[in-house]
């Protein structure tokens, strides 16, 4: 079966999102975890959402072609492309609960 790019930016969510539950399933239960191609109004004052916190709600939305075309990846390959993905799922997961995106995996991601 042919995968679209829509497909694997959702899979790479959706993976990401599951590893993440599996780390704090206290905090994320009951989060909703969605994917829209575009904002549908910016908040952002420099620049344009790449997702939105929505902690009253229980959501994250993330925001594909803004992910996907805003990026200025050195390498256009699947690798870095759900490193990018990735990143983004962690930023907002980390924005959803207060903390740092490096304290959410810390044995999986030592920056040092």
């Amino acid at each position: 079966m042919l995968r679209t790019r829509v497909d694997r930016f959702d899979e790479i969510v959706a993976s990401a999102a599951e590893y993440l539950r599996g780390l704090w399933p206290d905090e994320l239960e009951r989060v909703s975890f969605e994917v829209a191609a575009l904002p549908a109004r910016n908040s952002e004052r420099d620049g344009i959402d790449r997702w939105s916190v929505l902690a009253d709600e229980r959501r994250v939305v993330f925001y594909r072609l803004p992910i996907e075309r805003l990026a200025h990846l050195h390498e256009e390959d699947e690798h870095h492309h759900r490193a990018l993905v990735e990143g983004c799922v962690f930023r907002a997961v980390a924005e959803l609960l207060g903390k740092d995106p490096w304290d959410l995996a810390p044995d999986r991601y030592d920056p040092h």
